[in-house]
């Protein structure tokens, strides 16, 4: 389970990049009651996203030779510097050498083997996001790619992830976990990206899930604010209700009703 608890591996921080962040501002504020603080004129537009005053995550307007509108899912680590030279080791890329970002830690932007971008951050003054798991907040993230078993290789070698198949409707899931956590804090999974024709086209990427009380009505404001749906909301046996959504610009994320969990 997606936590607040980060150890080393697992997602600690999450940011959307947007080239009008003030429509990505009234559209998140609409659809999840998250209201925006700036991180100061020092910060270049930088921003958080907060509900009931904790940051959920982070915001940027970006210009169009920043790729496009994303978001971008970043995962804890004890070292940036080593983690970058890890994942070029591994036949990934650095994307942007890792920096300081004042006193709050440090940051750098990889991408692994078949070009799917993520983030490192190593925490300073801010550790990660303050909430995670419950209604408004990132809950689970999943990794689209064009081969499984690579990946795997891929994040083991630069993270320590740790995968495992578990029985779903017509097939298995590639489940993930940080080594230190194990199978309990399981906090994604892996998709094969021919499985999803519709998003294939825009190459292998991370893509955040967010819990919502009411999965429809989610879809239902989502556009009303402006946003598209690339999934129709969708029953998942054991998991929850989910919809696959884009912001006003693009941003691709999912939200999800989820089940509670059966007691043995």
């Amino acid at each position: 389970m997606l936590t607040t608890r980060f150890v080393d591996g697992a997602p600690n921080w999450i940011d959307v990049g947007a080239p009008d962040l003030d429509r990505a501002r009234a559209f998140y504020g609409g659809l999840f009651g998250w209201q925006f603080q700036s991180a100061g004129p020092e910060a270049g537009g930088y921003g958080f996203f907060q509900l009931d005053g904790r940051t959920v995550a982070g915001g940027m307007p970006t210009a169009p030779e920043q790729g496009p509108p994303s978001w971008t899912v970043y995962f804890q680590s004890a070292d940036a510097a080593a983690t970058a030279r890890a994942a070029e080791q591994a036949h990934g890329a650095v994307v942007v050498p890792p920096q300081d970002v004042m006193d709050a830690g440090r940051m750098a932007v990889l991408a692994d083997r078949a070009g799917a971008p993520f983030g490192i951050w190593e925490p300073g003054r801010v550790k990660g996001v303050d909430a995670a798991n419950e209604p408004g907040t990132l809950c689970w993230v999943e990794l689209y790619t064009p081969d499984i078993a690579s990946a795997a290789a891929f994040y083991h070698r630069t993270l320590g992830l740790e995968t495992s198949a578990a029985a779903f409707p017509g097939g298995a899931y590639t489940c993930v976990n940080p080594a230190d956590g194990g199978e309990d804090a399981m906090f994604g999974g892996f998709v094969p990206l021919a499985s999803c024709p519709t998003e294939a086209d825009a190459g292998p990427y991370w893509l955040p899930y967010f819990e919502v009380p009411d999965t429809d009505a989610a879809v239902s404001a989502a556009l009303d604010l402006g946003g598209d749906v690339r999934m129709d909301a969708t029953d998942l046996p054991g998991v929850g209700r989910v919809a696959r959504l884009a912001d006003p610009s693009g941003a691709r994320f999912t939200v999800i009703t989820s089940v509670a969990p059966q007691q043995p």
